[in-house]
């Protein structure tokens, strides 16, 4: 189990148990939810406590990542999960055994998931019980170690130590970034129906025309109030945040930190003008506004590294006898760190636990997967339990206030060691200058195009278009007519020569409401096109994009430079990674047990004798030695390259 989610299992063990229900399955790191069986196989003894061959297996069935191989070295390593969960639920079970849970306690849980699940009714009920492997005797066992488990986590909760001033102002001093009031705006807005009036609204209000009285004579919204985005108080509206406007319209609007008009927005099939009146930029709440909510934060850590504390306690006393080799895992030491050992089955946690994992099972064969997992996941997950093992030591070293299990401290330790990192005005240019192609709007544009054979039909027709009805005007002047739809700058699917003629702005002739192309000539054909809803590429400024590349690059910053300090602070550490020695060896072990493949019959052999051509001199060509070759075999299989 992956400690740092032991607090999980201890608060939540019978909150899963009753949100899933009837319904067993498996989740990750927190051990299976399957109760005593009626009979089963004994494999395992934890601390005299039984596990059955039939618990591992329904286990295993019961989730698609647990099930999805049982050969090679990810079968192996699957096989060692689904065995460890269950060796850590009972450990819990066992551990909590001693706490008296009334048989009204069972009874009104067991009631909670009858009705939650509509099986009030009795043979509903055990039907439903007897699909998943349980009686209604064993599932009420199941939930009484449930409730025990909690009861037991709670006592461990309330023993832990509470926070200190200085652990809450140290958590605050690291994790401002949680606690900010939202960036906000005063501002107001004019809402149309039409472009084409919003464009003629946007030219006045350039020209110096007062925004509110705009509002007030054409925007459907909040017209009452000229436009205000916020109730008015006096004359000056609220400050709202990012959710008062439609997501492509407060993008335009926030990125205004000093102020201004955006251009015309569509969304929604309605155009919007944002007059930003002042920006409020984000800032961070102040330390007393928010110590309640820290504390508390801040005392659950303690509890969760008082919880880890305790199971590890368990699992290094556990006694462990396996009772059939079939289910014997392998969990060597992959590393020591400042002399804990950190268990292979912590990494398979990290593996199962990964995000791409089941993704990548999806996507190759299982052997394939089991290489790339070894080779690319494996060792960065134990990179990162190695830091995680050695950042208690060097939150002690330093003397610092930081608290919680292993994974909180390495996160907490790689906040401190960012502290001071910061992103100046250069920064910000020189990547918005190497990334300029990331805040590039492409042109675009909706297409119809008509093509001729004869070139001085396309020219007329070109020079005689009025904008009305390209199809019918295009057709009844001998061309085929083809509609494009929409379209972007650099489309594959267009022909450059289409492409350069429709984008090219200074070739394009106004009809109508679009606009209408020069001839162009394809080969032995001639097209004319006809375009509306004309967008020109765009580049944002920088302006604009300031605040997100700030952000970006502050976190990158972040990231290596909290790197940096732990690894810094690690040289001290005595640290013996062996996961490269324990990948070999299992490799070794699997391929030692892998079946041999049968010995192929000696095919028979036709000899054929070789001569070389007769030599110029008429002497009797020399034999060479005959090669053999093997007979059809029609059960031999092509060398794989």
């Amino acid at each position: 189990m992956n400690k740092k989610v032991l607090t999980s299992v201890l608060l939540g063990f019978l909150a899963v148990l009753l949100v899933v229900g009837l319904v067993y399955q498996f989740t990750p790191n927190v051990g299976s939810l399957f109760g005593k069986q009626s009979s089963g196989t004994p494999a395992i003894t934890v601390n005299g406590q039984t596990v059955t061959v039939e618990e591992i297996q329904a286990l295993q069935r019961s989730n698609p990542v647990l099930s999805a191989t049982t050969e090679g070295i990810l079968g192996e390593d699957l096989k060692t999960v689904a065995v460890e969960s269950r060796i850590e639920n009972a450990l819990l079970k066992a551990a909590s055994s001693g706490e008296n849970i009334s048989r009204a306690d069972v009874n009104e849980q067991v009631d909670k998931v009858r009705k939650g699940n509509n099986l009030t009714d009795n043979k509903a009920w055990v039907d439903r019980l007897a699909q998943i492997g349980f009686t209604d005797a064993s599932y009420r066992e199941e939930v009484q170690s449930g409730l025990a488990i909690q009861k037991k986590q709670k006592s461990i909760a309330d023993a832990a130590p509470k926070a200190t001033e200085a652990q809450i102002k140290q958590f605050y001093s690291l994790n401002k970034d949680q606690f900010r009031d939202e960036a906000r705006i005063i501002g107001r807005e004019i809402v149309v129906a039409d472009k084409a009036k919003a464009t003629a609204l946007l030219a006045q209000l350039k020209g110096g025309s007062d925004f509110a009285t705009l509002a007030r004579e054409n925007s459907t919204e909040f017209k009452d109030r000229g436009g205000a985005l916020g109730p008015v108080t006096g004359d000056k509206p609220a400050a709202v945040t990012q959710v008062a406007l439609p997501p492509e319209v407060s993008a335009a609007a926030f990125a205004l930190t000093g102020g201004g008009l955006t251009d015309v927005i569509s969304s929604g099939g309605k155009f919007y003008i944002v007059k930003v009146e002042e920006f409020v930029p984000a800032a961070a709440k102040s330390y007393e506004s928010v110590k309640k909510q820290i504390t508390d934060q801040v005392n659950r850590l303690l509890q969760t590294a008082a919880a880890e504390k305790w199971f590890d306690g368990l699992r290094k006393s556990a006694k462990i006898d396996y009772l059939l080799p079939a289910w014997k895992i392998n969990n060597p030491t992959v590393a020591t760190v400042g002399g804990q050992d950190i268990p292979y089955s912590d990494v398979l946690s990290g593996v199962v636990g990964n995000q791409q994992f089941a993704s990548l099972l999806q996507q190759v064969p299982a052997d394939q997967a089991g290489s790339m997992v070894n080779q690319f996941l494996k060792p960065g997950i134990a990179e990162q339990l190695i830091e995680q093992y050695a950042a208690p030591t060097i939150v002690a070293d330093k003397k610092l206030d930081l608290v919680g299990s292993r994974a909180n401290l390495a996160q907490q330790l790689a906040l401190y060691g960012s502290k001071d990192a910061s992103v100046t005005d250069q920064d910000v240019i020189k990547d918005y200058q190497q990334n300029v192609a990331k805040y590039t709007t492409k042109a675009s544009a909706t297409l119809s195009e008509a093509v001729f054979t004869d070139r001085a039909k396309a020219l007329a027709f070109r020079q005689s278009f009025d904008g009305k009805n390209f199809v019918q005007a295009a057709s009844k002047a001998g061309g085929t007519v083809s509609e494009r739809g929409s379209v972007t700058a650099g489309d594959a699917a267009l022909n450059p020569a289409l492409s350069k003629a429709v984008f090219d702005t200074s070739s394009l002739r106004p009809a109508g409401e679009g606009s209408v192309s020069d001839v162009i000539e394809n080969g032995k054909t001639y097209s004319v096109a006809y375009v509306t809803d004309l967008v020109r590429a765009n580049i944002k400024p920088l302006k604009e994009v300031d605040a997100v590349i700030r952000s970006q690059l502050l976190a990158q910053k972040r990231a290596e430079a909290g790197q940096a300090y732990i690894k810094a602070q690690m040289k001290d550490i005595k640290v013996d990674n062996k996961l490269s020695a324990v990948l070999a060896a299992q490799e070794k072990r699997i391929a030692a047990a892998a079946p041999k493949p049968a010995t192929p019959a000696t095919p028979p052999v036709t000899t054929t004798p070789v001569t070389t051509p007769p030599t110029a001199s008429g002497t009797e060509p020399a034999k060479t030695p005959a090669t053999t070759t093997p007979a059809p075999d029609s059960t031999s299989t092509p060398t794989k390259p």
